[in-house]
């Protein structure tokens, strides 16, 4: 397996606005092998990007000491795949194969995408009805797994809190409607927690559909004041050890994506030590 780190866990990481080559390096330094970059609407790598720019951006990638075999497209969560309004669907397909276009070129093989959101705490308060959300997200896939498959990148819909594929199961059914090897799951271990699962027992259903991993702790201590919340590795509930073992039985050896956010100094070493502690539990 793969030690990475999300761009998003870098200083100006979530405005989009840290300079590659400066991310590239304090990742190295930080003792990571990889970084998953981000593509946006704006920003340092952003889905209006010319040829030129987009080739400069995949040359520094050649010349740093670390790789980016992925890319993360939050672009769903300002541009809803799912929503009710057909012209905001629209554009959503557009910006994401245009996401997929630029992950190709700068190298990287999968990109993360939020498989749109019917509700939950990022949603801003949008409702979508579930079942034309799943209609729409069939529809947006069949779109997009022709322009993935085009540009060589894994198509990666992630677990997430968008009150969309809560059960694993349901999860690799609708991989499984789809004959193209392209598309997978962007499986998080820590957003199971969010929804009072068991991490292991994900990753032994989804199995071989799992493409790419992220990672972040969870604590989930009850209280009826409220008591959920993200925080450092290795300072939650995570069953790091199963969960490792359980990516091992699968075969899984790309990527493991630490998203850890927002950024803190020291953050980027301290996450990467605990990740040598993780990994070394799945031996």
């Amino acid at each position: 397996m793969i030690k990475s780190i999300s761009y998003w866990a870098l200083e100006h990481g979530l405005a989009g606005t840290h300079p590659i080559d400066k991310a590239l390096q304090e990742a190295a330094e930080a003792g990571f092998e990889a970084i998953e970059l981000a593509v946006g609407t704006e920003g340092a790598f952003h889905v209006e990007m010319s040829d030129s720019e987009l080739s400069t951006i995949a040359k520094t990638i050649e010349a740093a000491s670390i790789r980016v075999p992925t890319v993360a497209a939050g672009l769903s969560w300002g541009c809803n795949p799912v929503s009710d309004d057909a012209d905001v669907r629209a554009r959503s397909l557009d910006i994401h194969a245009k996401a997929l276009r630029c992950t190709a070129a700068v190298g990287a093989k999968a990109m993360l995408m939020v498989p749109g959101f019917v509700g939950g705490p990022l949603s801003g308060g949008a409702l979508v009805r579930y079942d034309h959300a799943m209609d729409r997200i069939k529809e947006a896939v069949d779109t997009l797994l022709p322009v993935a498959e085009e540009v060589g990148v894994d198509l990666c819909l992630e677990n997430v809190w968008n009150g969309m594929f809560y059960s694993p199961l349901e999860f690799a059914s609708f991989i499984d409607s789809f004959t193209s090897n392209r598309l997978g799951v962007y499986f998080d271990v820590g957003n199971v927690l969010g929804y009072h699962q068991h991490p292991p027992y994900w990753i032994e259903l989804l199995g071989k559909r799992i493409k790419r991993v992220h990672i972040k702790d969870f604590t989930e201590n009850f209280g009826f004041v409220g008591g959920y919340m993200f925080c450092p590795l290795g300072a939650g509930q995570v069953p790091w050890k199963d969960s490792m073992q359980a990516l091992k039985a699968i075969g899984y050896d790309q990527t493991i994506v630490a998203e850890m956010l927002p950024w803190d100094p020291g953050q980027l070493q301290r996450t990467s030590l605990e990740m040598d502690r993780i990994f070394a539990l799945a031996k």
